[in-house]
């Protein structure tokens, strides 16, 4: 509490109509799991806007991405020099900055990934950062993918910036450097909106690493974990699961579901399919626009086929049983009557 008023979190994230299933499956877990909250959504298209505006959602608070654009110098310049996907991560410090201005109840604002899931709640993580300024979380990448540094040490998923001398220069800065270069591509020590972050540690002395296991699991890191449950919640080893990034998350089939571990040389655990990765399939049913999502934001969809021959047919089908052997991939038949591959709005 808070002078005798309720403790009210800042968020923000962005997405197109292809990731509105992630978009509001994220919005209900963090309605299950934090009491009070703001969740500011930066609408990538009107689509979503629309969608968005006539839920009517608990504690979001909608933005258009051309109100964001007049409001944010040199953004909308930067627009035709990008793809889609480089676009969209020069909109996160934007996005950031325009919400601080705005004077977040506590000063401070939390950028997600909308692809991100609570699975309990983040007191634990905003008790870590306590006053700090600035918090961001590291990939904790396992030693066989020390390569994946290239892409940065710290990851864009959670990022915590207080309104204060030091996360307001921080957040400009990263604007800044988004504006002139922010492609996805490697190139030196930048990385699209992400590898900026490499030098914040040693650059602002009022930031902190967040060490708590359990935010911002992901398929990079899961390995490097034992997942358990019971009456209080999922654990990331000796730490309940807030946050899991479901980074390349995406339907294969009506009732075939890639969890992009396999990117990583890795699985998943019976445990992990159980209480981390059938809840959030489950939660994109109920989020009213299917899973279907067949490709990551930085392709097209797939041309649909005039017709699938049987050697092909039979290669997926062994393609697929393989997968789910190793963990890979996971299954979840409909419910009768009930499809979770609906036509959606959804980000891609």
């Amino acid at each position: 509490m808070i002078r005798g008023r309720p403790l009210v979190h800042t968020f923000c994230t962005y997405f197109d109509r292809n990731y509105l299933s992630r978009g509001l499956a994220l919005h209900r877990s963090l309605a299950a799991h934090c009491d009070s909250f703001v969740l500011w959504v930066l609408c990538l298209d009107d689509d979503c806007f629309q969608q968005l505006d006539a839920m009517d959602l608990r504690g979001v608070r909608l933005l258009r991405l051309a109100d964001l654009e007049r409001a944010v110098p040199g953004l909308a310049d930067a627009r035709p020099t990008r793809s889609a996907v480089e676009y969209y991560f020069t909109c996160t410090p934007a996005l950031m900055s325009y919400v601080l201005a705005r004077g977040p109840v506590l000063g401070q604002v939390t950028y997600l990934d909308a692809d991100t899931f609570f699975y309990g709640d983040p007191a634990p993580v905003f008790d870590e950062i306590g006053e700090r300024s600035i918090a961001i979380v590291a990939h904790r990448y396992p030693a066989h993918l020390w390569s994946m540094h290239a892409y940065g040490t710290f990851n864009v998923g959670w990022i915590t910036v207080r309104r204060d001398e030091e996360g307001s220069a921080c957040v400009g800065r990263w604007l800044e450097q988004c504006i002139e270069w922010c492609y996805d591509r490697i190139e030196g020590d930048r990385y699209a909106d992400q590898k900026y972050l490499d030098e914040w540690p040693s650059r602002y002395g009022n930031l902190v690493v967040l060490r708590h296991k359990g935010v911002n699991v992901a398929p990079w890191n899961l390995m490097n974990h034992v997942v358990s449950g019971d009456g209080r919640g999922v654990w990331i080893d000796e730490r309940p699961l807030v946050l899991f990034h479901f980074h390349g998350f995406k339907q294969k089939h009506p009732w075939v579901f890639d969890t992009h571990t396999a990117r990583y040389g890795s699985g998943t655990s019976r445990r992990a399919r159980t209480l981390v990765f059938q809840p959030y399939i489950a939660a994109l049913g109920l989020a009213g626009s299917g899973a279907a999502i067949p490709s990551g934001i930085r392709h097209a969809p797939p041309e649909p086929r005039s017709g699938r021959d049987r050697l092909l047919r039979a290669h997926r089908l062994a393609h697929y049983g393989a997968g789910l052997v190793r963990g890979q991939y996971l299954l979840r038949l409909p419910r009768p009557g009930r499809r979770i591959d609906a036509p959606v709005a959804g980000r891609g």
